[in-house]
């Protein structure tokens, strides 16, 4: 039994080893092949370069106001008296219409006494100009005819001699009327009437309001076209001309509107170094205050391509593709805008790169982005 159990015990020993040598030579016997690294091609998007001329254009932008604005102040005293509309901001007043009627009644009766006191003066001489100066007569008949002491106070008889002058002047005429007619100035400050066509943007004062002579009533604006102030850099100060059309949009850019220069400062502003140029602009969807961006015409540049400003490298040099290889180039720019550049002194023809390439550099072979087109 012992030998027995030494001899399969020893068996079993050399099946082991020799499932072990086996084994080994097995994975030996296998050769796996090393991976051979590919060549990784990238896809570059390119133009055509063909020079031209640029339109060099200004950003600038600024707040719209209205051209034409009144401020509305009173020259007298009374109280305010309601009219055909309220005096709120946002009311909407033609050219002519009364926008403020201040009581003017007691002011208004001392007018009409005055009045008929020059009436009862002149009425006081005709006896003596019928008797005295019988040729100038009937014009002073014809003018106490014309005379009404409700409406405004007509001008009065050309006088042609010397004498008629004397007279008139002795007797105090030329005196109260000349003072009448200062009263009646006066009596009209009590209403204060659109000078044009707009609205009201500030109230102050309410119907019933005692107001001060001196006193701010409000603002009037002109809705019919506005204005916007704009700062450009002295270097283009002597390109901008009076009546060029400006492209204007909006702050969400949804909207453009076509403006016109229509007033250049003639001095710079010394802490900024920019002059102020006025922007005319007109549209019924138009507000004060709106905020607007504008694209000056500034000038144009010949034999030049303009181009994104992140295709621009260092020193000045952009790629180009040159037989699927990338290269660079010296370019010579000339104005740099928020996004684009204009470069010059680049050959007509040449292959550069229109969208910039994650880790490009000198010799990277390329290939060339092309449409498809569809049959």
């Amino acid at each position: 039994m012992d030998t027995r159990k030494i001899t399969l015990s020893v068996i079993g020993v050399l099946l082991i080893i020799a499932s072990v040598f086996a084994a080994k030579a097995i994975i030996d016997s296998k050769t796996t092949p090393k991976p051979r690294p590919q060549k990784i091609v990238k896809t570059v998007f390119v133009d055509t370069v063909i020079n031209g001329q640029v339109l060099i254009k200004v950003p600038t932008n600024g707040n719209l106001i209205a051209k034409q604005r009144v401020e509305l102040y009173s020259e007298v005293q009374g109280v305010f008296r309601k009219g055909a509309h309220l005096f709120k901001p946002g009311q909407r007043y033609r050219a002519g219409q009364t926008i403020i009627r201040i009581d003017a009644a007691e002011y208004s009766a001392s007018v009409q006494s005055a009045k008929s006191n020059l009436y009862n003066l002149i009425t006081s001489i005709m006896p003596d100009l019928r008797l005295d100066y019988p040729e100038i007569y009937p014009k002073w008949q014809e003018y106490l005819l014309s005379f009404d002491v409700n409406k405004t106070t007509p001008a009065l008889p050309e006088m042609t001699t010397e004498k008629e002058k004397f007279f008139i002047s002795g007797r105090g005429i030329l005196t109260d009327y000349y003072n009448i007619k200062n009263l009646e100035q006066r009596l009209a400050k009590y209403t204060i009437s659109a000078p044009f066509n707009g609205v009201l943007t500030e109230a102050l004062v309410t119907e019933g309001t005692l107001i001060r002579s001196g006193q701010k009533l409000g603002e009037f604006i002109d809705t019919g076209i506005y204005e916007l102030e704009v700062s450009v850099s002295k270097t283009y100060s002597d390109l901008l001309k009076v009546g060029e059309t400006v492209e204007l949009v909006n702050l969400d850019r949804t909207k453009t509107y076509e403006g016109k220069v229509a007033r250049i400062n003639g001095s710079v502003d010394q802490a900024s170094q920019t002059i102020k140029a006025y922007i005319d602009v007109k549209d019924s969807n138009l507000r004060e205050g709106m905020y607007l961006e504008a694209n000056l015409n500034a000038k144009s540049e010949e034999d030049a391509i303009e181009v994104d400003r992140n295709l621009l490298l260092e020193n000045d040099k952009i790629f180009v593709v040159r037989d699927s290889i990338l290269d660079q180039i010296d370019v010579k720019p000339v104005y740099f805008s928020e996004k684009k550049v204009v470069l010059k002194e680049v050959p007509d023809g040449t292959t550069i790169v229109s969208k910039p390439v994650v880790g490009a550099y000198v010799g990277m072979l390329v290939k060339v982005f092309e449409e498809k087109s569809n049959p």
